[in-house]
């Protein structure tokens, strides 16, 4: 199994498309931290207005961890839509270059392959968001140092220096969670079709359809939006709350392992099932 891990691994870092993400995180991070150093005096203003009549700051409010969270913040969003760019040409893309029938030749089960590209497709979005950490938060941090963050959750917080590190740490981590579910999506779609061009479309319209659902301010859709994935996806915030619900956020990251499990086996099932014709 590790040697067929190692070769998908090998197709997906051989294929250009696999470095847009590393590409576009490298571009706009560095763009984000650099427009946010050249505005910090302004943006600490804003972010303690209202406050700065009855309390005083001092020390490196401006400093590598806010960056962090705010690029972490502004970011994520879009992430997804880098993940499917892979996710979505996996199973595809042997299909498009006509390599399926070869790659059943060898003596190994599909399950074995499926497998194999899966878990290759989990280690891709692991380097991806490692990739993001290292540029928003490494980075940042060598650059401006570090300090207390400010984060404002309907009230201003203040985390001390030495209380951030663990919370970026845990917020990463579920960021990969979600990630995972973005990529078992576009996996899934990926065994449908012969094109990669499909399951990424698809899985871009299926994110955008359930996050544009979720902000909807209707009462039939507030009933349903705790069964959409894209809800839990957003829980990595939840770890910079003054009080953190663990029980709530162990219940999301719970609801996000199902369904990657679940578009997992499915894929899985269409795979076992596929009539290799090329």
């Amino acid at each position: 199994m590790k040697d067929l891990i190692y070769i998908e691994l090998i197709k997906i870092y051989k294929k250009w498309r696999t470095y847009i993400g590393f590409i576009a995180i490298g571009i706009i991070i560095p763009i984000i931290q650099i427009s946010l150093y050249a505005n910090k005096d302004n943006y600490i203003k804003i972010l303690t207005r209202g406050f700065q009549d009855s309390f005083i700051f001092i020390g490196n409010l401006f400093n590598g961890y806010l960056i962090a969270y705010l690029v972490l913040s502004s970011l994520f969003i879009h992430i997804p839509f880098l993940i499917v760019l892979v996710g979505g040409d996996i199973l595809a893309g042997e299909a498009t270059a006509g390599t399926y029938r070869m790659l059943l030749t060898r003596p190994i089960s599909r399950f074995q392959i499926i497998l194999s590209k899966y878990i290759a497709g989990i280690i891709y979005v692991i380097s991806l968001i490692l990739w993001l950490a290292l540029l928003s938060l490494g980075i940042s941090i060598l650059f401006f140092g570090t300090g207390e963050l400010i984060a404002f959750r309907g009230k201003l917080i203040i985390f001390a220096s030495n209380d951030i590190l663990w919370r970026f740490f845990y917020s990463y981590s579920y960021a990969i969670l979600s990630m995972v579910t973005v990529f078992s999506l576009s996996f899934l779609f990926s065994s449908l079709v012969e094109n990669a061009i499909g399951p990424i479309v698809a899985s871009m319209a299926v994110i955008i359809i359930l996050l544009v659902l979720s902000a909807l301010p209707i009462e039939f859709f507030n009933r349903i939006q705790p069964y959409f994935f894209t809800t839990h996806m957003t829980q990595w915030d939840k770890f910079f709350n003054e009080t953190i619900d663990f029980k709530e956020i162990l219940n999301s990251a719970f609801i996000l392992i199902i369904y990657s499990l679940g578009f997992f086996l499915l894929t899985t099932i269409i795979f076992l099932k596929k009539d290799i014709l090329s």
